[in-house]
């Protein structure tokens, strides 16, 4: 697991409990579904991967981007890798092109992408 994504989690979920008691570490975990010990491992950056579904409920309950935090603990979402799998060629060439393009070139491809305008 990447050393970012503990790190990161901790970070927000901290600044949460600055307003709110219930995003203490006990109670994010409960809600998430794991031990709390399991979750301040994660936090601390310590070897302790989680499935897709706790990253998916941990970006539901601090109000992340789940795809965020699943690429900061270095995973790919199921669906994601479902659409790579049916063309793997032509879209690790799409990604490995688009690597070095600015961020607004990118957007402009996906609006056009969505918009049909290719």
């Amino acid at each position: 697991m990447s050393t970012a994504f503990g790190p990161y989690i901790r970070e927000k979920r901290e600044a949460l409990k600055k307003q709110d008691k219930r995003f203490s570490l006990r109670k994010v975990a409960q809600r998430v579904g794991i031990e709390p010990s399991y979750l301040s491992k994660v936090e601390r950056g310590l070897p302790a991967p989680l499935s897709e579904e706790k990253i998916r409920a941990i970006s539901v309950d601090l109000g992340e981007n789940a795809d965020l935090l699943l690429a900061l603990s270095g995973k790919v979402s199921a669906d994601v890798q479902e659409i790579i799998r049916k063309r793997p060629e032509l879209f690790t060439e799409i990604i490995r092109q688009m690597e070095d393009l600015p961020d607004n070139a990118v957007l402009r491809l996906v609006r056009e992408v969505r918009d049909g305008k290719w």
